[in-house]
């Protein structure tokens, strides 16, 4: 039952990208920010349901709502993690300085960015505390090329307000140090909770590789439709590549039947 809903979800979210993407040529009717964000996290943390159980899915998805909740309000309030910005009042209600929305946001990405980057970084040992780092580094990097092409356009949409402007469309490059630093804690401790252990279900290989589907029909979003010149260029290369990498691995792999852990093939 969980996997049908999560197909669901999937292709719910597949038409949201969709629609976004065609918005220039063709007005079709979508969600605000808020409505995609829910419909997408629920697509992440019912997938991950599935292919982790429900209690390694819950720990995941609490360390990351804890985890950027927490930075994102100390962020706020000083500055000092990304850099000097504030919240408008377009992603609703808040808690503290923070919209209720955002520390969901973050599992919205978080997880499909850790199964791209579990693809290109499986041939590193997870019994190790280095290997584990590495492994989380990757999946931080994975996350916040995503957050390069997208923290521009939001910015320019008023979602949130940069004080002090930046280099980088208008971002500070303090804030994407603090996303690899957010994102580098989060996948390390769960990594470190979850002590290494691969996923139990046995899936076919069509679904689990929706995630990383998700992840790279966000970058062709960016990379067909964004009003951005240097965006979609950006797009290509940060976002495009690890998916590239990532789609090829799965459907190049020698495995007819295979399925994708973060840590390594299983054979289905």
């Amino acid at each position: 039952m969980l996997k049908k809903i999560s197909w669901l979800f999937f292709a719910i979210t597949l038409y949201l990208i969709l629609a976004d993407a065609v918005q220039p040529w063709m007005h079709l009717p979508k969600l605000d920010h808020v409505g995609f964000t829910i419909v997408f996290v629920l697509f992440s943390l019912i997938h991950c349901a599935v292919l982790e159980g429900k209690k390694r899915a819950t720990c995941f998805f609490a360390i990351s709502a804890f985890t950027s909740y927490v930075m994102e309000e100390i962020g706020v309030r000083t500055g000092f993690i990304y850099g000097h910005y504030h919240y408008s009042n377009m992603l609703g209600p808040k808690l503290g300085s923070v919209p209720m929305i955002i520390p969901l946001a973050w599992f919205m990405m978080i997880y499909p960015s850790w199964r791209v980057a579990g693809v290109l970084a499986r041939a590193i040992d997870s019994d190790s505390l280095l290997g584990r780092s590495t492994q989380a580094l990757i999946a931080a990097m994975v996350m916040t090329a995503w957050d390069m092409v997208m923290d521009p356009g939001n910015t320019a949409a008023g979602l949130w307000v940069w004080e002090r402007g930046g280099i980088y469309f208008g971002v500070p490059r303090q804030n994407y140090l603090g996303w690899i630093l957010t994102t580098f804690l989060i996948y390390l401790t769960m990594s470190i909770l979850s002590n290494g252990k691969e996923q139990r279900a046995i899936v076919d290989r069509g679904f689990s590789v929706l995630p990383i589907m998700a992840y790279a029909l966000y970058a062709v979003r960016y990379i067909a439709a964004d009003r951005v010149p240097a965006l979609q260029l950006v797009a290509l290369f940060a976002m495009g590549m690890p998916a590239l990498l990532a789609l090829a691995s799965i459907y190049l792999a020698r495995q007819s039947n295979t399925v994708v852990s973060p840590d390594k093939w299983t054979a289905n």
